[in-house]
């Protein structure tokens, strides 16, 4: 069994900049919190694995937690991640948040060719499945497992989502391959002895990479610009957009 098993946010869409970070403020303003991210301070809040846990960073932030006072801090967590999944899904369904280029294609041509194809991520479901809905369609979605939100107690980088994913479906790892955009999700993946191949995004560019198999700017289309190729341990040789024929490559071990 050959199978693909693809991270959420930065993979089958550009999330983080257009969806997850105008959600977080958004939230903030709704509770009136004393906080709002720029894009360069949530480029560091993007180390943090979950959204839950991003938000419980603030609390180390003297100012903010005197603003909250003594309330039952898991509680609120709960009340905002909720608010923020409502915000991000919101985006979602408006066609605000942008597919990233080749993802429709690659996943549609998995599945001709039978392939099992995933999502694991460890963002809310909620917002994992209205962005593969609007990814590849309501009707192709029914037929991908997800694996996401609080299914496993630890978050990217530990490894726990992706030994969950293939232990429930009985996955070979020597015939799965991992799509990532960041070190967090390619040392998870790695770390379960998957294969990973890294498809970076504006926040992930200059992160480590050293473990992927292949590492390039996006999946690409036949209507886009050639790929850029960052790095390549694998068999694949790549023309100006992946194929499926470059992800069986990267099965077949580092040249």
């Amino acid at each position: 069994m050959t199978a693909l098993v693809l991270d959420c946010d930065g993979v089958l869409a550009d999330t983080e900049r257009y969806g997850h970070l105008p959600a977080f403020n958004a939230t903030f303003e709704q509770f009136g919190l004393p906080v709002r991210w720029s894009e360069d301070e949530y480029a560091g809040k993007l180390r943090i694995g979950g959204g839950k846990e991003r938000m419980a960073s603030l609390f180390a932030e003297p100012a903010f937690a005197a603003a909250v006072g003594d309330a039952d801090r898991a509680e609120l967590l709960r009340t905002w991640h909720r608010a923020k999944t409502a915000a991000f899904t919101r985006l979602v369904a408006e066609g605000r948040i942008p597919t990233r280029p080749g993802i429709n294609r690659i996943i549609h041509d998995a599945l001709g060719a039978g392939w099992t194809v995933a999502v694991a991520s460890t963002s809310a479901e909620d917002s994992v499945r209205a962005v593969l809905a609007n990814a590849v369609g309501r009707a192709t979605a029914g037929r991908i497992p997800v694996f996401a939100g609080d299914v496993v107690p630890a978050k990217k980088p530990d490894p726990a989502i992706y030994r969950l994913t293939a232990d429930r479906l009985g996955l070979d790892p020597a015939g799965t391959l991992v799509i990532e955009d960041s070190r967090n999700g390619l040392l998870a993946a790695t770390a379960a002895g998957l294969s990973c191949l890294v498809t970076v995004n504006g926040y992930t560019r200059d992160e480590d990479f050293t473990e992927a198999v292949l590492v390039v700017s996006e999946l690409g289309d036949p209507d886009r610009p050639p790929v850029d190729v960052l790095a390549n341990r694998s068999k694949a040789r790549p023309g100006s957009y992946l194929t499926l024929d470059d992800l069986r490559a990267c099965l077949e071990g580092i040249r």
